[in-house]
């Protein structure tokens, strides 16, 4: 069983956030399709970023993430909330299951609805590719068993340029870009490449066997 002081020692990471309090339901929103759209997560409300406990009105917050829930995330997101106590201070935390219809959309700051995802302790935004990738996962694609000359040569140069963006293939590869779309999800859903994703951009590299 698991203590809030235990949670808390293990820090933000891709399951888990910290708020110190909630301001605003769209914003949290991100966080909360983020969870969605990866593996899950819990929001520890009432916890600085440093893990010191403040502690929060649970009340008041918990019509903020029923806001961000039911308003702010497509589809609407259901969530469990468990209310802590610590040295008469309440920490409220709200757990969100792994969505298997992906993508769950949330508004960014300009109100266009967007899909997010969580990538160690940032919530970031999910590319075209990534996309992509979970419409293909909802047809279960088989990798073919030979693939043609166009698909070899592309594998070839992000072999030859380890974590490459996606502006450097389309630079160095000379097909069109729309292709280029279509190819690298079936080649992340086939499992020749990764797709890694942080605060600094997004990178693509073949699997070694």
């Amino acid at each position: 069983m698991h203590s809030l002081k235990s949670l808390i020692r293990e820090g933000e990471h891709q399951q888990q956030d910290f708020k110190f309090r909630i301001d605003d339901s769209k914003k949290i929103a991100r966080t909360l399709a983020a969870f969605a759209n990866t593996d899950g997560g819990r929001l520890l409300i009432g916890v600085k970023d440093n893990g010191k406990i403040t502690g929060v009105d649970p009340t008041e917050e918990i019509h903020m993430i029923e806001a961000a829930a039911d308003m702010y995330c497509k589809p609407k997101l259901e969530f469990k909330s468990q209310i802590w106590q610590e040295d008469m201070k309440l920490v409220l935390e709200i757990t969100i299951e792994k969505n298997v219809n992906r993508p769950v959309m949330a508004p960014d700051e300009e109100g266009k609805w967007k899909a997010y995802v969580r990538r160690k302790d940032h919530t970031l935004l999910a590319n075209k590719i990534l996309l992509n990738v979970w419409k293909i996962e909802r047809f279960d694609q088989k990798r073919p068993e030979k693939i043609g000359e166009e698909e070899t040569n592309l594998l070839g140069i992000i072999a030859q340029n380890p974590l490459i963006t996606l502006s450097k293939i389309y630079r160095l590869s000379g097909l069109e870009k729309s292709h280029i779309d279509r190819l690298l999800p079936l080649f992340i859903c086939w499992d020749l490449i990764s797709m890694e994703m942080n605060e600094n951009g997004t990178f693509y590299k073949v699997k070694e066997e």
